[in-house]
């Protein structure tokens, strides 16, 4: 356990999220889902996490295994075809990680999901919080148009809003 990693995770405040996700970035994530889910019949979240706390921090747990919490929580891996996709960022590290069902992730694997990953990263480091994650919502789409096209009557089984925690 890095204690710089603790004393940056302790001394993070909920005002960065408020800064770098303001409520117009939000909604503009929100509007990329929607039009990303238009090209495809796969369901994506965007899951903003500021900083771990409690025994997750002193666990020392990666963003990686946060991220399968995560994505179990909100049971993503319950779609009706297997597609869900997470895309995770804990802010406090500047870590993104893309965790995907397995009816998707057979398609991608991991180098292809680690892509749009740094790619992401590079926006965040640079400052551009929402045209990374925006980036990163075209990236992820783009793949499940491949392997997922829209077909009728499909629903929306995820909500589309992105959620800060």
């Amino acid at each position: 356990m890095g204690i710089k990693r603790i004393g940056r995770h302790l001394l993070h405040h909920r005002w960065r999220e408020k800064r770098d996700f303001p409520p117009k970035v939000l909604a503009a994530i929100e509007q990329a889902i929607k039009a990303g889910e238009a090209t495809h019949s796969g369901q994506v979240r965007f899951v903003v996490e500021g900083s771990l706390d409690g025994a997750p921090l002193f666990r020392d747990q990666p963003a990686r295994e946060r991220a399968l919490d995560v994505f179990s929580q909100l049971r993503i891996w319950d779609t009706e075809h297997n597609n869900g996709v997470l895309i995770y960022l804990l802010l406090a590290d500047r870590d993104v990680e893309i965790v995907a069902d397995r009816g998707i992730d057979t398609h991608i694997g991991t180098a292809g999901w680690e892509k749009i990953c740094v790619d992401m990263e590079a926006e965040f480091r640079a400052g551009n919080f929402e045209r990374g994650v925006i980036k990163g919502i075209e990236a992820v789409s783009r793949q499940l148009a491949a392997y997922f096209p829209p077909h009728a009557g499909g629903r929306n089984e995820l909500p589309d809003a992105p959620m800060v925690i």
